[in-house]
């Protein structure tokens, strides 16, 4: 009996593994996150059934009936794949997912994804490490609505000179731009807001630190805040096509 936990990817259905692809093709159950590309439900065979688990904010204490879930579904001997956005160990909860499953002797197969962290960046043109503009990058959540979040410290974090990125952050904005600046930050740091990262929808908008609070663009997106963000490589390699 196995359970997988499959990374969907960043949003386009085109970037999930082929391991993920072909575990869907022959999944009995599949249990899948809201932001999942619903292209990737088609994979699965017509009669798989198909449960929808998706988490809108403050929605996190629906995680022990989804543990509970596939626990029950794994003991059942059914394939089950846990279909999750992004990459399942990127503040996907599939830490907590595997823990559960492996305690209740459940065979756990772990797919990673793409993150949104690091592609949805890329997909506007922006590298997350440059060698001459940044060799580091630390990736942090601003979920809850709180800057004081555990394991989260931000004036630290406003003490670094690399690339800091912030998935489920723009409800926090304020207060995440209000601590960084507190800690040191340059008002004037460059920062980029990609929204829908790799999707159709994608939008993205350039700013600064100072005026991150600004931005209207919403959820889901992913902040980047440093030198890297004032960058866009793949206009230049566009304008370097037109020429």
């Amino acid at each position: 009996m196995t359970v997988a936990l499959v990374g969907a990817g960043p949003g386009d259905p085109g970037l999930l593994t082929r391991r993920g692809a072909a575990l869907l093709e022959t999944a009995d159950v599949v249990v899948y996150d809201r932001l999942v590309a619903t292209e990737l439900l088609d994979l699965a065979p017509a009669g798989a059934l198909r449960i929808d688990v998706g988490k809108g904010p403050g929605q996190s204490g629906r995680q022990a009936d989804i543990n509970e879930l596939l626990v029950t579904h794994g003991l059942a001997g059914r394939n089950v794949v846990r279909l999750k956005g992004g990459d399942p160990f990127v503040f996907g909860r599939g830490g907590e997912e595997a823990e559960a499953l492996r305690r209740a002797g459940v065979e756990v197969e772990v797919v990673p994804g793409v993150s949104s962290a690091f592609a949805a960046p890329a997909a506007a043109g922006i590298p997350v490490t440059h060698r001459t503009v940044s060799t580091s990058v630390t990736v942090v959540t601003g979920h809850a609505g709180d800057p004081a979040l555990p394991g989260v410290d931000w004036d630290a974090l406003g003490r670094l000179e690399g690339t800091l990125v912030v998935l489920m952050g723009m409800g926090a904005r304020a207060a995440i731009v209000e601590r960084l600046l507190a800690a040191g930050r340059a008002p004037d740091t460059p920062v980029a807001v990609v929204r829908w990262g790799t999707t159709a929808d994608q939008a993205v908008a350039r700013t600064t630190l100072d005026r991150l609070a600004d931005v209207a663009l919403g959820a889901p997106a992913a902040i980047v805040i440093g030198a890297v963000a004032a960058l866009d490589v793949t206009a230049a390699v566009a304008a370097a096509r037109e020429a």
